[in-house]
């Protein structure tokens, strides 16, 4: 596949210090762009300047909400090696989103080209700093202006990167979580293992109202018992009772998250005791109650790993392992982060390099 034609932008920015860096408020020089019409399929894939979209205000994404997208790093490692993890399942699930919410699929190699050759011309915005990172987000949003319920006829997809510092910059600090049964983030048969823009904006209020009691994220129940664990904000949940690692199924409702699917090939491949289950919040409580939960913690790309150190539902706030990280936490965070910048062996193949060619190096 030939290289996407790049229009490089005549004003660089200043990249900040890694020290400076958060979280999603910063983007690099240039994005990608592609279009999707009708008897042209998707077309037209260029990288060019970062800058401001221009919509029609009937556009569809604005007032039904036909929008989906993805997250990934790129990480430079102590060998200068930049390396994309597991791009090939980010871009696998992009279009699983894509299907479900009627938008038309894209070719994965394509994805996966955007991705890299994208990181490749930006590449002086990746980090090198220890826990800092490129994040990638592609999106696709439907842009044919109307106003009535179908899915749209037009799309646009685009790439765009934002260097971003580490989770916790002082150091694995546990969360705090609250399991709601007040609100319902997603059922079976609805949304929930899309990556869809409608679920973070349906998880907002419940969010905001964690944060005023104290909390970090809310812990979602199932839609139908309110009873079941479902998944945090942003993150899978597991946890360890015993010598059993429990986490929610698959079945419909939470997202199928990368860096769960990669927990659980460590955990398999170290000999433990994985459990994919439904798991009551109650059998939760009482674990706490007897001893046996020994640890629990949350997977996202944003943070690898966050261990949770106290855990509230109604009226009983639980602290978990006296508020520490866990050692089975701990040893994922090491597993994964060693991967990802390059200083541990990689099994699986999951850590990719982006090829610098001596144009982009220059």
């Amino acid at each position: 596949m030939s290289e996407f034609p790049v229009t490089r932008t005549n004003r660089p920015a200043r990249r900040p210090a890694d020290d400076a860096l958060r979280f999603g408020t910063v983007f690099t020089d240039h994005m990608f762009l592609m279009d999707f019409h009708p008897g042209e399929g998707w077309h037209d894939a260029r990288i060019v300047p970062y800058d401001n979209f221009s919509l029609d205000p009937a556009t569809c994404v604005l007032h039904y909400a036909q929008a989906v997208f993805d997250g990934l790093k790129a990480f430079r490692g102590a060998d200068g090696v930049i390396r994309l993890f597991r791009p090939a399942d980010h871009a696998a699930r992009l279009n699983r989103s894509c299907e479900r919410l009627c938008i038309p699929e894209l070719d994965p190699a394509l994805i996966r080209q955007s991705f890299e050759q994208l990181v490749a011309l930006d590449h002086r915005w990746v980090p090198s700093k220890p826990g800092t990172a490129l994040y990638l987000r592609p999106t696709v949003i439907a842009t044919e202006p109307f106003l009535g319920v179908r899915p749209s006829s037009s799309y646009r997809y685009f790439l765009i990167l934002s260097p971003v510092g580490p989770y916790y910059p002082e150091g694995i600090d546990p969360v705090k979580i609250l399991a709601t049964d007040q609100y319902v983030r997603a059922v079976p048969g609805g949304l929930g293992a899309a990556k869809a823009a409608g679920n973070y904006a349906a998880s907002i209020y419940a969010a905001e109202a964690a944060h005023k009691a104290g909390y970090t994220q809310v812990l979602w129940l199932d839609g139908v018992h309110r009873r079941y664990l479902d998944e945090v904000g942003t993150m899978n949940i597991m946890l360890r009772i015993n010598d059993e690692v429990i986490t929610p199924p698959l079945a419909g409702a939470i997202l199928a998250g990368i860096t769960r699917d990669s927990t659980l090939r460590l955990m398999r491949d170290w000999g433990l005791r994985v459990s994919e289950r439904p798991i009551a919040i109650d059998e939760v409580i009482a674990a706490a109650a007897d001893g046996s939960l020994a640890e629990m913690w949350g997977t996202g790309t944003a943070a690898v790993v966050s261990p949770v150190g106290e855990l509230g539902y109604k009226e009983t706030r639980l602290t978990i392992n006296g508020g520490r990280i866990g050692a089975l936490t701990q040893r994922l965070y090491d597993a994964i982060v060693g991967i990802q910048y390059g200083t541990a062996p990689d099994p699986y193949g999951w850590a990719e390099p982006v090829r610098i060619s001596d144009n982009e190096a220059a």
